[in-house]
């Protein structure tokens, strides 16, 4: 948030604090969040929360927003995520349910306003098996709040240029759950010189008086306490006057209940002081507070009289308070305990089972026990008791249980018995592996490595070096400095570099700064980066390269830090080395693929011809599209074909029917001839694929075609004028199915300035889309495309194929344009068998 006015981040944390208020309110939750896109647009950032602390959200403070995880989601698509109970959750997102297994439900819904979307709001509330989750009031409620927050934070980026931005490293607002007060406090500005009083309702309440009743004297005051403190109540006035402050005097008032005798009263205690010197009131005036702890004071009695062990925990699970038969049993000294974790403060309960069972109280609010051995042989039993702002324990001593259990075995109401240990840790390898696991080649699986890693630890930038040649090359890069890690590329296995070292070492470097960087390696450019993570990335004990992260600001590795990336940096190893395998098959299979092909079609006189080729992208299975152009003495023949399937048969199976096609075209046959041939040609070869086809023979003078089709999409024509129609022939049925297939000849005019094109159903088909839309779109764009070549004209019919990360099919294209002095013009040759 640099660049910013001081004012601009407090203004928008008020607004996202009064929207996280009231969407936990609104909605009966327990606790809320609102995250907020990074710069980078990578990720979306915790901003602010209320009734669950940031710490209990572990690796959810920075999510990539093409995580399957629900603010994500509704961030990414702009819709509500509605999860009534875990059985939805782990139905809808099991990576949620894996890394956070507790009794909730939750509702994520976009923050943004006029078509920017800024981030996500969502909130949690406890939910057994079954639960029907918010009301539809409920979720325009939520719907209704984000989108005011929306708009009021487009406001704020109008009026004062903030870009509504958090960086990984922003701490977010926390707005703590509601809980009952345990201390009374009341204002008041006593006017010495008059002896008056100005005073709060808090105030006359703590005295007993009626506010509208008060009549603003210092006697009334004083008629409310003891009869033994009312010299020491006027004593207070002439201390402000002379020290300029009251420090915790204290005064007994007098329960009305007590019929006024004064014998009923409880303690309260006065603060105050003069105003300054440069304030109007000063040396006039005592202003202060009375403040009325009974309820906590008679709470903290109450709980130290019992023998039972009780303490309370705030919501990320730091000790409060513990009362003494706690702190005997637990074999610790309150100033021991006393702001820190217990998981952390006693070694004996640093299983990770027991902050599993902190964590799952909290999130699912229900109540949770477990029991734990005390060396070296004292067992006791614990039960934790949750509220939204924070979690009442209870710790009694057991005899020695039969059978005896281990440390951290659980009571029958405990659930998993091997729970997972750290959030964060699971989250970030669910994550990635998630990730990984659908990557297929090696710029996938890099691309899914930076999209994990860098918005989970805060980078900026992120290299990965692969071995070749015994020498380190740069296989992928990502983030804003282009020159990050240049220095490395082609430096040998045995260069004393960082990069080298820590993959010949087998071991991850962490480099903190630049200082220390110079020092260990001195030379080696820095940059503009302040750290760095060197990982190894080694996969069946084989040197395979080094992922290294970098970060622009100093970055201070923690040990779950270190600890999750050399976990991760396996993963990737794995998925890297499997993914340069595909690659290399899949080089080989496109190679064989493209040697089917046309490398070169036959120029024509008086016809332009341009043919392009879109492998699929769903696998490396090769398909069984072609087209060609054959030259005869009759005529030049147009053709293009489909094999079903994506396989080596499918590819094997194309050639021959393409051989198959230029014979019978070579000897003369008419069309519908040749497609018969064809079609017994695939009977005979025993084939269980089918195969659709087109055929045309253009005749050698004149304007005219012959046109045979075999169950292939019909072909559509351009006219001079730029209608455009699909061709209606007369179809005969696909190659394959019988032996006596006929197969109908239709005549066709083609005027001089004229497109015709001839494509396979990939161009054309979309899942749950009928194909006929597709051909009219395919038309459409035929008729509308501006080109001033054939080439560019293919090129903008194939746009929105290539730019698709997703081809189930493959695409084969053949344009062919009459009449050399007009119309459009190809470039030689026109073939693009891959392009």
């Amino acid at each position: 948030m640099s660049g910013m006015t001081i004012g601009v981040p407090v203004e928008r944390e008020d607004l996202l604090a009064a929207a996280v208020v009231e969407a936990v309110e609104g909605t009966g939750a327990y606790a809320g969040s609102i995250f907020l896109r990074s710069r980078d647009r990578r990720s979306i950032v915790l901003a602010a929360t209320c009734g669950t602390p940031p710490s209990l959200l572990g690796g959810w403070r920075l999510i990539p927003v093409s995580s399957p995880i629900p603010v994500a989601v509704a961030y990414s698509s702009g819709r509500t995520v509605h999860l009534a109970d875990a059985e939805e959750t782990m139905r809808r997102y099991p990576q949620l349910a894996v890394a956070l297994p507790y009794a909730f439900g939750s509702c994520s819904v976009p923050v943004g306003a006029r078509g920017k979307t800024f981030g996500s709001l969502a909130v949690v509330w406890a939910a057994s098996p079954g639960s029907e989750g918010l009301s539809k009031a409920q979720r325009r409620q939520m719907r209704t709040v984000a989108n005011r927050l929306g708009g009021s934070l487009a406001a704020l980026r109008a009026r004062t240029g903030d870009p509504v931005e958090c960086e990984p490293g922003t701490v977010p607002v926390e707005t703590p759950a509601p809980s009952a007060a345990a201390v009374r406090v009341g204002l008041f500005d006593w006017n010495l010189a008059l002896g008056t009083f100005t005073v709060d309702d808090e105030l006359c309440a703590i005295f007993g008086l009626d506010p509208d009743a008060f009549d603003g004297r210092a006697e009334t005051l004083a008629s409310c306490l003891h009869p033994g403190d009312r010299v020491a109540f006027r004593a207070g006035a002439r201390e402000a006057a002379d020290a300029g402050r009251i420090t915790a005097r204290r005064l007994r008032v007098r329960d009305s209940r007590d019929g006024g005798n004064g014998e009923g009263c409880r303690t309260v205690e006065l603060w105050g002081r003069v105003p300054a010197a440069d304030d109007a009131r000063a040396g006039t005036h005592l202003v202060g507070a009375v403040v009325d702890a009974r309820a906590g004071r008679a709470a903290v009695a109450a709980v130290e009289r019992l023998r039972d062990g009780l303490f309370s925990l705030a919501p990320d699970g730091r000790v409060t308070y513990a009362n003494r038969s706690a702190l005997r049993l637990l074999g610790v000294s309150g100033d021991e305990v006393l702001g820190g974790f217990l998981w952390d403060v006693l070694p004996w309960l640093s299983d990770p089972d027991i902050e599993y069972r902190h964590r799952s109280a909290m999130i699912s609010q229900t109540p949770s026990s477990f029991l734990a051995r005390r060396p070296p042989d004292q067992w006791l039993a614990f039960s934790l008791h949750p509220e939204a702002d924070g979690a009442t324990g209870r710790v009694v001593p057991l005899g020695q249980p039969h059978p005896t259990p281990t440390p951290s075995t659980f009571t029958a109401e405990a659930a998993p018995t091997a729970p997972p240990a750290r959030l964060g840790v699971m989250y970030h390898v669910l994550q990635l592996g998630s990730a990984l696991t659908e990557a297929v080649t090696a710029r996938e699986v890099c691309e899914a490595v930076g999209d994990q890693l860098l918005p989970a630890f805060g980078g900026q930038q992120m290299a990965i070096y692969v071995v070749r040649d015994k020498a380190m090359h740069r296989l992928f890069h990502t983030g804003h400095h282009e020159d990050f890690l240049d220095w490395l590329e082609g430096m040998p296995l045995h260069a004393r570099l960082p990069g080298t070292e820590a993959l010949t070492s087998g071991a991850p470097l962490f480099i903190e700064s630049q200082q220390d960087l110079s020092r260990g390696y001195p030379g080696i450019p820095t940059g503009e980066v302040s750290s760095w993570a060197y990982l190894p990335l080694i996969a069946s004990g084989r040197p395979v390269g080094t992922c290294v992260l970098g970060f622009d600001e100093v970055h201070r590795f923690t040990e779950k830090d270190r600890g999750v990336l050399t976990a991760l940096a396996g993963l990737i190893a794995q998925a890297l080395e499997r993914a340069r395998l595909y690659d290399s098959e899949f080089a080989v299979a496109r190679g064989l693929q493209q040697a089917l092909l046309p490398h070169r079609l036959p120029v024509i006189p008086g016809i332009h011809v341009v043919a392009r080729y879109l492998p699929g992208t769903s696998g490396m299975d090769i398909g069984g599209d072609w087209y060609d152009v054959i030259p005869t003495d009759n005529g030049t023949c147009l053709v293009i074909g489909d094999v079903e399937g994506h396989s080596i048969a499918a590819a094997a199976t194309m050639a021959q029917l393409r051989s198959a096609v230029r014979a019978f075209a070579a000897v003369g046959h008419t069309p519908g001839d040749v497609m018969a041939g064809v079609n017994r040609t695939l009977i005979d070869l025993d084939s269980p694929l089918l195969a659709s086809c087109c055929y045309i023979r253009l005749e050698p003078h004149g304007h005219h075609a012959h046109a045979v089709t075999a169950g292939h999409p019909p072909p559509l024509l351009r006219h001079p004028d730029g209608t455009t129609d699909a061709l209606d022939l007369d179809i005969g049925p696909v190659l394959g199915v019988e032996r006596a297939s006929a197969y109908p000849t239709t005549r066709i005019t083609l005027p001089p300035g004229s497109v015709l094109a001839l494509y396979t159903d990939g161009l054309v088909e979309e899942p749950g889309v009928d194909i006929d839309v597709g051909i009219d779109r395919l038309r459409a764009s035929l008729a509308h495309a501006r080109a001033d070549t054939l080439d560019e004209l293919a090129d903008r019919l194939l746009h929105n194929a290539r730019g698709s990360s997703y081809r189930a099919d493959d695409i084969a294209l053949l344009l062919t344009e009459w009449g050399p002095d007009r119309g459009l013009r190809a470039a030689d040759g026109g073939a693009s068998p891959d392009a």
